[in-house]
């Protein structure tokens, strides 16, 4: 475990950042054999993906993340969530991958014991980052009655709600299984050199062209840093690295600030003396699944559960700007 103090000036988005960029000019079009990459905005953030694979491969790999969009999130009325959400408590058939993702999503929230809780929806639709709308406190209190996993019932592909006011929400997980889902493709094109780069998920298919690993910051959470500035990087040739931060989202009204990890045991924003948490899995998912619990653990907890899974590396960034890891060594301090 390792600790250095560092001070921060203030707050702002820290996604991990792919050091390592590839050339994409009009020569290599369709070639195999040249680097190649695409950016797109999905999923509210921006997005890109890379590698020695053709244009047409990039384009079917952007047309997934599309489709995951369309069918997972919880403010497009025909999604599948949503046609789960405004069910009333009836079954509702789903695609496979939506079912999946769910199931998986379940076991997460059993693992933390509620921290993490797909069922949050009936908080999170309450709250608007966007428009800095803080919801009253008597309609947190009801919603929270509605919030817990139990709640999900699943039978093969059709999900219902026991109750019909709860509501779930795979924000905070769908970006790490659509990431491991496009690498899946990849392999499976034979693919041996490529990335993904979905806002706060980063995950490598192979090393570089080169052999060599490919280099993910942190970025620095200074909003009067550059957009390459970081603070930390890791290097890695297979698996994903993803950081969750509470100031990717935030707003300050009357005196208070607000973030939008909310704590499923309050409706509120998560209380926590940390502002960023990476991780290094094998899994991109495994970083969704556990970065929130982590921030409701707090520094200390988070740490004695890191040295428990030793199978994953684990960067925490405290309000004072002290930087914290574990293992030893996992990740290089800048």
């Amino acid at each position: 475990m390792h600790m250095n103090r560092r001070s921060f000036l203030g707050l702002a988005a820290c996604a991990p950042l792919l050091v390592s960029a590839c050339a994409s000019g009009a020569d290599a079009q369709g070639k195999k054999d040249a680097m190649q990459q695409k950016s797109f905005f999905c999923f509210d953030t921006a997005c890109s993906v890379g590698g020695l694979v053709s244009s047409e491969q990039l384009d079917e790999l952007v047309g997934l993340c599309e489709h995951f969009e369309s069918t997972l999130s919880r403010t497009i009325e025909t999604s599948d969530v949503s046609r789960i959400n405004a069910a009333g408590g009836e079954p509702v058939e789903v695609e496979d991958a939506t079912a999946e993702l769910i199931g998986l999503a379940l076991d997460y929230s059993r693992a933390s014991g509620g921290l993490f809780d797909i069922t949050i929806g009936a908080v999170t639709r309450l709250w608007d980052f966007h428009e800095q709308l803080v919801p009253a406190p008597e309609d947190i209190a009801e919603a929270l009655g509605h919030v817990g996993y139990e709640r999900v019932q699943m039978d093969g592909t059709k999900v219902q709600l026991s109750d019909p006011l709860a509501a779930i929400d795979l924000g905070g997980i769908a970006k790490g299984y659509v990431a491991d889902v496009l690498c899946d493709q990849l392999e499976s094109w034979g693919v041996t050199s490529a990335y993904v780069n979905l806002g706060g998920n980063v995950k490598v298919v192979g090393p570089k062209p080169d052999g060599s690993p490919w280099a993910v910051g942190v970025r620095e959470p200074d909003p009067n840093a550059s957009d390459t500035s970081s603070v930390a990087r890791v290097s890695i040739s297979s698996g994903s690295v993803v950081t969750s931060g509470l100031y990717e989202r935030q707003f300050e009204k009357d005196g208070k600030r607000y973030w939008h990890i909310l704590d499923p045991r309050t409706g509120y924003p998560v209380e926590t003396d940390l502002v960023s948490a990476t991780i290094v899995s094998e899994r991109s998912i495994d970083g969704d699944g556990f970065t929130k619990p982590l921030f409701m653990m707090g520094s200390q907890q988070a740490l004695a559960w890191a040295e428990e899974h030793p199978q994953l590396k684990l960067l925490l960034i405290d309000q004072t700007g002290e930087r914290m890891m574990c293992p030893e060594g996992s990740f290089e301090l800048l």
